[in-house]
């Protein structure tokens, strides 16, 4: 059986899809590709296939929330550079930078400019 990983793929819940393409593309410094999949509307992190993906998604029964589960985006290099725009970009810090053991970098939580809670790890 060949090994994988345990997430494929993630969908962050959106009311307003361009208002959250907008807030990530701020706050993790990247670019989003915009596409129609079904009846839903999504915006595509980048990643390198066949490699763990995920999108911003808006349709029936996409409900932004601060309860259940919880994504973990890579913030890069630098968790205060994330951190600094997170309210500028329309969102809140949740639970500031905390430091993980064994050199494992940092988390945080935010709460997206849709309501989302989602986390953030970056390696310093």
């Amino acid at each position: 059986m060949e090994k994988h990983d345990a997430i494929s793929w993630f969908e962050i819940p959106a009311t307003d899809l361009g208002r959250a393409m907008r807030f990530y593309e701020a706050v993790l410094g990247i670019e989003m590709k915009r596409e129609k999949m079904g009846p839903q509307e999504l915006a595509v992190f980048s990643y390198q296939a066949p490699g763990v993906g995920g999108c911003i998604a808006q349709g029936d029964g996409f409900r932004p929330s601060q309860q259940g589960n919880l994504v973990y985006l890579f913030a890069g290099p630098s968790m205060k550079t994330v951190l600094g725009r997170v309210e500028g970009a329309g969102g809140k810090i949740a639970l500031g930078q905390t430091e993980l053991p064994d050199n494992l970098g940092c988390f945080a939580h935010i709460i997206d400019s849709e309501g989302n809670k989602v986390g953030l790890h970056a390696l310093a």
